[in-house]
């Protein structure tokens, strides 16, 4: 069974990227159960709590999220770097418990991945 990672690089509700990602990654775990979910660079936003996108007129798609366990989905990586230097700590809310790994760290997991999905 192929490993797959769904690595979100962009910022919620700006775009359907992230949206899309999302879909692509439930249905994805009808095909395998050996997924990864990773969050760097502006994806860091994807899991902040306490998102208002009926404020902008968009949909509130981040708490869907929440639901990724009931897919067997329960791997999910933050890069610490890339929250810190947007100005949040893993102290934050977030609505996923997920791993806060370094860099070079999620560089090394992707590495272990048979694809790279990037939204």
């Amino acid at each position: 069974m192929k490993k797959i990672a769904f690595v979100f690089t962009e910022a919620p509700h700006g775009s359907s990227v992230g949206r899309e990602g999302l879909d692509a990654l439930l249905a994805t775990s009808a095909l395998t159960e050996q997924i990864g979910v990773f969050f760097i660079s502006d994806g860091v936003f994807q899991l902040l709590s306490d998102q208002q996108p009926d404020k902008i007129l968009s949909r509130d798609y981040i708490s869907t999220f929440k639901i990724l366990s009931l897919y067997d989905i329960d791997k999910y990586y933050i890069c610490l770097e890339d929250l810190m230097v947007r100005g949040f700590s893993p102290e934050n809310d977030f609505i996923l418990e997920a791993e806060f790994l370094s860099t070079e760290a999620i560089r090394q997991m992707l590495a272990g991945y048979d694809a790279v999905l990037k939204f």
